[in-house]
């Protein structure tokens, strides 16, 4: 017997960014920086650390995403699990992954979020206005560092 699984797809944006990658770091793992362009959160950049990201709720989402750290390697990569409930089309299971490159002018920032499924085009359709916007704020964010 074969099981199918539905492929997923992935949203990428990249973002050049005109700070030093120490400093796109900083603004990626202290909680304090992440609730300044995210959301509130206690999250640690340890592998296996669970945490929780915040937002106001609404009718169709409570308002928490569910989260474990992957992967850490300072300033250079940063991947968790992002599980948000209590929306319409049902649980969507994701992986944020941030990779930074360093160039003659910066940082180049890659954000990747895998994982959605073929019937949640309405989670996906949000993740791309809702990163734009994010990283729109931790652009913001870093250069006030």
């Amino acid at each position: 017997m074969t099981s199918t699984t539905a492929p997923t797809r992935s949203l990428v944006v990249d973002r050049q960014l005109s700070h030093a990658p120490e400093k796109v770091w900083r603004a990626l793992t202290l909680g304090y920086l992440i609730e300044d362009w995210l959301m509130p959160n206690d999250f640690q950049p340890v592998v296996g650390h669970q945490f929780k990201l915040r937002a106001n709720p609404n009718p169709h989402w409570n308002g928490v995403t569910d989260c474990e750290v992957l992967a850490v390697v300072p300033e250079k990569l940063l991947s968790y699990t992002w599980n948000s409930s209590g929306d319409e089309a049902g649980r969507l299971a994701t992986v944020v992954t941030f990779t930074l490159t360093p160039t003659n002018g910066g940082t180049h920032l890659r954000m990747e979020q895998s994982g959605f499924r073929p019937d949640n085009e309405q989670n996906y359709q949000g993740a791309q206005y809702g990163w734009q916007k994010f990283l729109a704020e931790l652009d913001r964010v870093v250069a006030g560092l």
